[in-house]
Parts: structure tokens; C-alpha cells; sequence
């Protein structure tokens, strides 16, 4: 544990050391945009904190090929594959960061990262599938699904990212849950093919957390689309590395049978349904806002302020306080589907009402402040 947790530390402080020199790089040379009709914020920030976030990345990576443990254990060939695949994201960010790039563009540079990645193997070869059992994919569904994942991971993050620590917050709560499950794979069941996704998973919850330092409420700086669509990728990419180099059989060995390696493998989905279950919210703002700018005859991607964080705020909660919420909600999804795949059914309900009832208690008492108002 304490070569990944000297990774996530080595992550948090070179985010959280260049970040601020960055930003003031980013005043003095101008590159900071005007502030538009869907921010929150009522004065200029600049949006560099994604450059911060790469050299965090960069940074822990490189510890991490010079760690014992891992140079004489597993086999890290799918972490080439992900930087290779980050640095696209993260250059088309940049870019979009200083010119404002459109939609289409944004989607074609995550559509050639996705496809880099898959061509140097990074793909989802199977899925567990609840009263099927194993299922192994044709390689144009491994691609599709693939390329799909990483799509829809990359963009969900990209929209939550309106308020300040919102998106960093909830990707270190998806991090810290994929981290401590690909852990347990690892050390757990000897399975060396989850090393890339303890890795990767470590060091995105790292590169959040020195990141929120500057970018909690009232943020100095913003991580804009090099940062959120970075995050995403990392997440999506994580998960889908241990699919791509797992053998299913060796899984049902080590879990006694196809039915429970099935729920003990549920979060392996999570390359699918990363959103749904660990960025739940995300996901249902990104569809909800197709869906209303659809009904509007608007683009998809066009901005608006109808994202579920905006509409906490208008309905009296403060700025940090709806922070607070989508990072308890988010725990709640993440935590609960983790615990789903090792604990008996009355852990999980445990677990799940303990956390749901610390949501409602936030919620109750925030608006008992606002009444009393």
C-alpha cells in the first residue's frame, strides 16, 4: 500500500505546486476567457489547471516505473497505451482552453485518442453478464464498446465541471472507489493484471486532490477541458486496462464458480457503466441536458444553465453546500455498487442507508437554514 500511496502523494504535490505558477503564467500572458452566460463565477479565472493535472500525471507515472514492486511484478505495457491516449486529450484541451474549440472538434480528438488506445490493445475482451455468466466480445463490440466508454467517461466529466471542486471532488471519490477494488484484486487474489488500473486509479485521485486546493469554492483557477476530459479518460481508462489483459478463467478460479466471480466482478463494469454507477450524476446531467436542448431545437452541445448543479443553487442552496451534495451523492453511487461486490446484501443495505441518511441529514438541515431565513 505504501508504493501507491507515495504515488497518489508524488500526483497531489507536483498538481499542487505547479498549478499556482501556472495561473499566474496564465494572467500576465492573457489567457484567461471571459466569463459567459452559463459560469457561476462573476470575475475572469483562468482555466489552466489541466496543464497542472498532466504534469502531476507525468510525475507519477514516472515513480511508478521505478518502484520495486512494480519493475519486478506485473507487466505495465497498457500504461503507454493510456498516456498515449491522454496526451491527445489533454493537447486537444489545451488548444480548446485558449480558442475555444467546437463541439465536433473536441469529439473527433477523443474519437483518434480512443482509437489509439484500442490499437495498441487496450480493450474491453469481455464482460461478466448477471444470469449469462462470462461473455467474450467480438473484436468490433470490443472496439465499439470500447470507444464508447471512453466517450461517454470523458465527456460526463466534462459537463459536471460548472462549480467549483465539483467535477475534482467527485473523480476523487471514483478514483478512491476503483483504486481500493482493483487493489483487492491485486493483493487479495495475486490477479497482476490490475496493477495498471491501481496505478492509474491512485494517481487520478492524487492529481484531484492537490488540484482541489486551489480549486474549491472560491476557486483561483478552473481545470477546463484539458483537466475535465484528461480525468475522464484516465477513469474510463483504467478500468477498461484490467479487461483488456485479464483472463476470465483464471477469475472464476479465484471467486469458486461463474455465478459469484458474475457479482464479485460487477464493477468491472464500470469501463461501461462508469457514469451510471460511479459518476452516476454526471450522466444523468449530460443526458438530461441533450434531452432539454434536443426538446429546444438547440445543439446537444450547446451550454445552458439547466445542469443539476445550477438547479441546486436556485433552489437555495448555497454554492459549497451543492458541492457538498454531488460529492455525497457520488459516494453513494461509488461506495455502494464497491460494496455491492464483496459484502453480503445486508452490508450493502447497511451501507447504502448510512450513506443515503448522511445525504438527507445535509439536505434537512439546509433547508431548515434556508426557512429559517
Amino acid at each position: 500500500m505504501r508504493e501507491y500511496f507515495l504515488i497518489a502523494c508524488v500526483a497531489a504535490g507536483v498538481t499542487f505546486l505547479l498549478t499556482n505558477p501556472i495561473r499566474h503564467l496564465a494572467v500576465a500572458t492573457g489567457w484567461v476567457i471571459a466569463v459567459r452566460a452559463r459560469d457561476v463565477h462573476e470575475f475572469p479565472i483562468p482555466r489552466v489547471g489541466g496543464i497542472a493535472m498532466f504534469g502531476g500525471m507525468l510525475a507519477a507515472l514516472t515513480v511508478a516505473e521505478h518502484l520495486p514492486r512494480l519493475q519486478r511484478g506485473p507487466d505495465l505495457q497498457s500504461l503507454r497505451a493510456i498516456l498515449s491516449g491522454a496526451l491527445i486529450v489533454w493537447l486537444a484541451g489545451v488548444v480548446d482552453d485558449k480558442f475555444e474549440l467546437s463541439a465536433l472538434t473536441k469529439i473527433g480528438a477523443q474519437l483518434i485518442a480512443a482509437g489509439v488506445m484500442v490499437y495498441q490493445g487496450l480493450a474491453i475482451l469481455w464482460l461478466p453478464i448477471p444470469g449469462v455468466g462470462i461473455v467474450a466480445l467480438s473484436p468490433l463490440i470490443s472496439t465499439l464498446l470500447t470507444v464508447v466508454a471512453l466517450l461517454v467517461a470523458i465527456n460526463a466529466v466534462n459537463f459536471i465541471d460548472g462549480l467549483d471542486g465539483l467535477a475534482a471532488g467527485v473523480v476523487a471519490i471514483s478514483g478512491g472507489a476503483m483504486f481500493l477494488y482493483c487493489y483487492r484484486l491485486w493483493f487479495s487474489y495475486g490477479m497482476e493484471s490490475a496493477a495498471p488500473a491501481v496505478v492509474i486509479s491512485a494517481a487520478t485521485t492524487g492529481i484531484c486532490l492537490g488540484f482541489l486546493f486551489h480549486n474549491a469554492h472560491p476557486a483561483r483557477t478552473f481545470m477546463g477541458d484539458s483537466g475535465a476530459m484528461l480525468l475522464g479518460l484516465l477513469l474510463s481508462a483504467a478500468c477498461t486496462s484490467f479487461l483488456s489483459q485479464a483472463d476470465p478463467d483464471a477469475l472464476i478460479q479465484q471467486f469458486g464458480g461463474e455465478r459469484a466471480t458474475v457479482k464479485s466482478a460487477l464493477p468491472m463494469y464500470l469501463p461501461l457503466i462508469l457514469p451510471a454507477a460511479v459518476l452516476a450524476l454526471p450522466l444523468a446531467d449530460l443526458i438530461l441536458a441533450v434531452l432539454r436542448r434536443l426538446w429546444r431545437g438547440e445543439s446537444p452541445f450547446s451550454a445552458d444553465q439547466g445542469h443539476l448543479h445550477h438547479r441546486l443553487m436556485r433552489i437555495g442552496h448555497s454554492h459549497p453546500r451543492s458541492v457538498l451534495i454531488m460529492w455525497m451523492l457520488s459516494s453513494l453511487f461509488s461506495f455502494g455498487f464497491l460494496a455491492y461486490s464483496v459484502l453480503p446484501v445486508t452490508g450493502t443495505a447497511l451501507s447504502i442507508l448510512v450513506l443515503g441518511g448522511g445525504g438527507l441529514l445535509i439536505l434537512v438541515r439546509t433547508r431548515a437554514k434556508i426557512s429559517g431565513q
